[in-house]
């Protein structure tokens, strides 16, 4: 069994959240994830719902913010949101920009050096830690879905659209939608994945939903006073690749929010209740 280092557990909504790091072969080192244990995992298996977050974030930042555990807990999901990349990795540059390097994986598998030897979020995502929360915590294997914010909200989209045997549902928070045509996108993709757009195309949501499809509705919330929507999130891009291979998507615009956690919060029950009207038929 792989070793989970505690790094604290806390009681929360008659469950249990802890936060926890082990040494990834994915990433080359240490990595950190949280994990909700709903009460129901007491009795028997549950389903696994994955967060990913975003730019800047850490695994921390959607346990404490985002009011979930309470409807993980009433519709008896766990909750497990990793880390956004490795860190302290002695990278020379991981530090110097808050949109690339540390903070900002981008849920992508590097293939440029420096940056390829720890970079590989998405096969940590996809492949570690799915087997490492089924090797240490009581889930039910064959029930996963994915959701995430932002950066999370892209690579979410990303990992369901490439593993739909995998995760039986997925949904996106302000998801950066199209990121070959946004600044963040190309700044990063660039810089992990080299100069070759055509290498780009399997980590972009609006390119790989015309490619695949998915096999159920993808719901994404996109506040409508959101700074980064028109140069960044692009869901309009997305929204219109769907249409395009009949792919069925539940695009909501909400009046007024903006990118933080405060909408995140208004709207998290929506989003768990999507995943577990799946993950419990």
């Amino acid at each position: 069994m792989t070793h989970l280092t505690i790094v604290s557990e806390h009681k929360s909504f008659e469950g249990k959240l802890g936060f926890y790091s082990h040494k990834s072969s994915s990433c080359n080192g240490e990595m950190r994830f949280a994990v909700y244990q709903p009460p129901q995992a007491t009795q028997q298996p549950v389903p696994v719902l994955y967060f990913l977050s975003g730019l800047a974030s850490t695994e921390e930042n959607f346990m404490v913010k985002a009011g979930a555990q309470q409807y993980a807990a009433k519709y008896g999901m766990m909750l497990v949101a990793p880390d956004t990349s490795p860190r302290n990795t002695g990278i020379p540059g991981e530090d110097d920009e808050w949109d690339f390097g540390t903070g900002a994986g981008f849920y992508v598998d590097a293939t440029v050096e420096p940056w390829s030897s720890r970079y590989r979020m998405y096969s940590y995502v996809v492949r570690e830690l799915p087997a490492l929360i089924a090797e240490n915590f009581s889930v039910q294997s064959d029930k996963q879905s994915i959701f995430g914010h932002s950066m999370g909200g892209h690579g979410a989209l990303v990992c369901a659209l490439r593993n739909p045997e995998q995760y039986k549902s997925v949904s996106a928070f302000a998801p950066i939608a199209a990121p070959m045509r946004c600044p963040w996108g190309q700044k990063v993709f660039g810089g992990y994945l080299g100069s070759d757009r055509e290498t780009w195309r399997e980590y972009d949501a609006s390119e790989l939903v015309k490619q695949y499809g998915y096999h159920s509705p993808i719901l994404i919330d996109q506040g409508t006073s959101d700074k980064y929507l028109e140069e960044q999130l692009l869901p309009g891009v997305f929204e219109h690749a769907c249409a395009e291979v009949n792919q069925p998507l539940i695009l909501r615009y909400q009046e007024g929010y903006d990118h933080s956690y405060y909408f995140i919060a208004t709207f998290i029950e929506d989003h768990i209740r999507h995943h577990a009207l799946v993950l419990q038929e």
